[in-house]
């Protein structure tokens, strides 16, 4: 795969084009909220790097054996 692409900002968007809901109301593809995806493209840097922090935090809960949330 390609890098993400980059928006206005330089913050990669994380949508990798898979997007559906699921029935926690995350989309399928990037784990990104109905909100987060549209405050996207009108956020400023800082909140898009914040968005991408709680998706690496919620990955982390979800999958508790990536290297980020490894268990001991």
């Amino acid at each position: 795969m390609g890098n993400p692409p980059l928006t206005e900002g330089g913050v990669p968007s994380p949508c990798v084009d898979i997007c559906r809901l699921d029935a926690a109301g995350l989309c399928i593809g990037c784990r990104r909220t109905i909100g987060e995806i549209s405050e996207w493209p009108r956020a400023a840097e800082a909140r898009r790097r914040e968005i991408l922090r709680q998706l690496e935090l919620r990955t982390v809960r979800e999958i508790p054996n990536t290297p980020l949330g490894k268990s001991p």
